[in-house]
This record gives C-alpha cells, sequence and structure tokens, in this order.
C-alpha cells in the first residue's frame, strides 16, 4: 500500500453516480479486471489535482488498519496536489514500519517516485496512466496506472504494475470518505496474458488535522 506501498497514497472512491463516465464503468467491472485500463499517459510535468477541499493536513485511516498523516498543498498557480513523497513514506511506514527507509520525489518529474528499503532495495514508481473525474462539487475520482520496478543489487527488477481507482467524498468540512479498488498486475511485456494477480478493495477516512 513494497507493491502496494504507492498505490495506497490517497486513492480514494465514491458510491458510483447514474451518470456513467469512464472511470464509473470502469468500476462496474470490478472484480472482473484482466488487464490494465487504458489511461491516458500524463504529460511531462503534469499532477494529480485534488479538489480546494483537499488542502491542508489529515489523518487517514484505512480498513486494513493503516492510520498515517497526509498532507495536500496550494500550488503557486492555484492547483491543490498532495505531497508525494511525504504521504508515501507515512503511509509506507505504516505498512513496512524500519523496512523503508526514505522516499524521494524526481525533482524533475512528479509522476516518478524512489523508495529506498532495507536489504539494498529500491522502488522505482512511475506513473503511466490517470484520469479524474469530478461529477459534482463534493465527489471526485481519480484512477492512476503506476509502473513499479523493484532492484536489489545487480539482479534483473521486479516489475509490476498497479492501477488504483479511487473516489472521495466531502462530508463536511473537516472529513472526506472514500473507497480504493486496487489490481496487480505483471509486467508490460506480458501483454494480453497479464490478468491481475491481486486485487483488494479498501475503505478510507479522512479527519482534518489543520486548515490550510
Amino acid at each position: 500500500m513494497a507493491t502496494s506501498l504507492l498505490g495506497l497514497i490517497l486513492a480514494l472512491l465514491l458510491p458510483i453516480s447514474a451518470a456513467a463516465g469512464p472511470l464509473n464503468l470502469r468500476l462496474e467491472q470490478w472484480p472482473s479486471w484482466q488487464l490494465p485500463a487504458p489511461l491516458p499517459r500524463p504529460r511531462p510535468g503534469d499532477d494529480l489535482i485534488y479538489p480546494a477541499w483537499f488542502e491542508g493536513d489529515w489523518q487517514l485511516s484505512s480498513s486494513d488498519g493503516i492510520s498515517a498523516e497526509v498532507h495536500f498543498q496550494r500550488r503557486a498557480d492555484g492547483a491543490v496536489v498532495g505531497t508525494r513523497a511525504a504521504n508515501a513514506m507515512a503511509i509506507g511506514r505504516a505498512v513496512l514500519g524500519e523496512e523503508l527507509l526514505e522516499v524521494q520525489d524526481d525533482p524533475g518529474n512528479p509522476n516518478r517516485q524512489l523508495a529506498r528499503l532495507s536489504d539494498d532495495r529500491v522502488l522505482d514508481t512511475r506513473i503511466s496512466g490517470r484520469r479524474s473525474e469530478s461529477p459534482s462539487p463534493n465527489a471526485f475520482l481519480a484512477d492512476e496506472l503506476s509502473l513499479q520496478l523493484l532492484r536489489q543489487g545487480g539482479a534483473p527488477p521486479r516489475i509490476s504494475r498497479i492501477e488504483t481507482l479511487s473516489s472521495y467524498e466531502l462530508l463536511g468540512p473537516d472529513q472526506i470518505s472514500g473507497e480504493q479498488w486496487q489490481a496487480s498486475y505483471g509486467s508490460p511485456e506480458d501483454g494480453l496474458a497479464g490478468a491481475a494477480r491481486s486485487s483488494q478493495k479498501l475503505s478510507l477516512k479522512l479527519e482534518r488535522i489543520s486548515a490550510p
């Protein structure tokens, strides 16, 4: 949430509305995801933009017992984005404990992170596809596909893909609820044989710690 480390960085999902956009249609296929969704590739420098009501500091808790502080900040251009490295570190430590040593953003690419793990392992995560929708002022949906390369010493990397389909609902100024659907796939080289290796569904809750 080491393959699921970055997949649990707050991609949260809502109940489905009657007006079915691409993400709702994708969710209707759950749990029979056979291949990753064909998501648009983010342009260089693009990040996942959240609704304004996400700005600030939050306590995240999930149905699998994870608890961590996460943060969302407003950029100079007014867009609200997650502090990816800090959020990944907080959630990763909750999942992996001392096994996770450090998480760093690629300064030239908001869609890439490097996580240093114990035993000389490095997890290289790159967002290769993304789509988001705002079906109402208090709802937000996002789907991200990440390519993960787990390296250890000089051995060939272990390659996997993680799709995280999420929905957020603003319940009030200080509370957000969500659901998350996540599936893990093998290497892109597996092609049409790359059925989901594992999947999970989580419920999440965000409670405000401090306002922006």
